[in-house]
């Protein structure tokens, strides 16, 4: 009974954070937008490729010369308490002509009354995971690159402990002559070393990803469409209660028909989003983004909410880079995030 805190805690920030495909693996919190910019554009940026080190994170194919001696810190203050953020570094190497990054991603859930079988207060426990990774990428010829992240996952939720490893392997095509990319990443491939229990091994959240971005040409506007989950077609949560709105002239509600919800499975695969780059350098940011499997797992029926819509900003203020990200996942709340980076061989000149 001691346990239940952690259990019930858990399961409903996964499903908050992951909808209805959630609560299928461990280690679910490697998932969480490792950067303020990365949340404002609806979770997921694998089609980018600048000189943000946190790229690096999501597609090492991103990883680039520009991110030489980048750093970056970032924070995210979910509900009830909960948080989470990531914190890197890259580096290039001519020599190796190879670009490195590492870093270290947490969620802390917090503190816990722990309860006898009666109820009666016994104490107090924790619950935080963490993941330390290390990544490469490299060019493989003009416009495509490629790379790796290697993972080690530490879960602690009460008494229980879990170790895992886990890779991301990841190709970019990028041409810098029409400011087109498209990738394709095959993310958290792994295992569990220990579970939480004996002989009780849990599957890692293993994800085929793939998506294309566009800057425009007379505009500094950039969109992306990112497709998830593509390893498994039907990601649909089927909601037995869910039904289409009475007909005129009918006298029951009419039960929801395959083709809508074809397409509403096909959207849940997607998110889209856009980043407003304004002036020389890029110095200022206006992000927004859409992920429709958020909306339609945690929107309220006949409410209108925001669930499923980000949008934040990112301003460069002399050599730091501020970063400010707003995720609506419910009517009950919201996630705030905070970014800062840096390079640090700017400090140096």
């Amino acid at each position: 009974m001691k346990h239940i805190y952690t259990s019930l805690l858990i399961a409903l920030f996964t499903t908050s954070a992951f909808a209805q495909i959630g609560g299928d693996n461990v280690y679910e919190f490697i998932n969480l937008s490792s950067s303020a910019r990365v949340g404002a554009l609806g979770g997921n940026l694998i089609t980018v490729k600048d000189d943000d080190a946190v790229l690096g994170y999501s597609n090492p194919a991103a990883l680039n010369p520009l991110m030489h001696k980048q750093a970056a810190f970032n924070t995210a203050f979910h509900v009830a308490g909960i948080n989470h953020g990531y914190a890197g570094y890259a580096v290039h190497s001519d020599k190796l002509a190879t670009t490195f990054n590492g870093g270290i991603q947490y969620a802390s859930y917090g503190n816990f009354t722990a309860a006898d079988v009666t109820g009666q207060s016994v104490g107090e426990f924790k619950a935080a995971e963490y993941v330390l990774n290390v990544g490469a990428g490299r060019q493989y010829s003009e416009q495509i690159s490629y790379g790796l992240n290697l993972k080690t996952i530490y879960s602690r939720l009460e008494s229980y402990n879990s170790v895992g490893i886990a890779a991301d392997a990841a190709v970019m095509y990028a041409d810098t002559a029409t400011n087109f990319t498209a990738t394709l990443v095959l993310k958290n491939m792994g295992t569990q070393l220990s579970a939480f229990t004996a002989d009780n091994r849990e599957p890692l959240p293993f994800e085929i990803q793939a998506g294309v971005s566009k800057r425009l040409r007379y505009l500094p506007f950039r969109f992306s469409v990112i497709a998830h989950n593509l390893q498994r077609w039907n990601i649909r949560y089927d909601d037995p209660s869910s039904v289409e709105p009475t007909p005129l002239f009918e006298d029951s509600p009419q039960e929801t028909s395959k083709f809508v919800i074809g397409i509403d499975n096909f959207f849940r695969h997607l998110t889209f989003n856009g980043e407003l780059l304004i002036g020389k350098a890029d110095n200022f940011r206006i992000r927004f983004g859409y992920n429709h499997l958020r909306r339609s797992e945690l929107n309220v029926n006949n409410l209108r909410t925001l669930a499923g819509f980000s949008t934040g900003l990112g301003l460069k203020v002399s050599k730091f880079r501020l970063d400010y990200g707003l995720a609506v996942y419910h009517i009950a709340g919201s996630v705030h995030q905070f970014g800062i980076s840096t390079d640090i061989g700017s400090f140096r000149k």
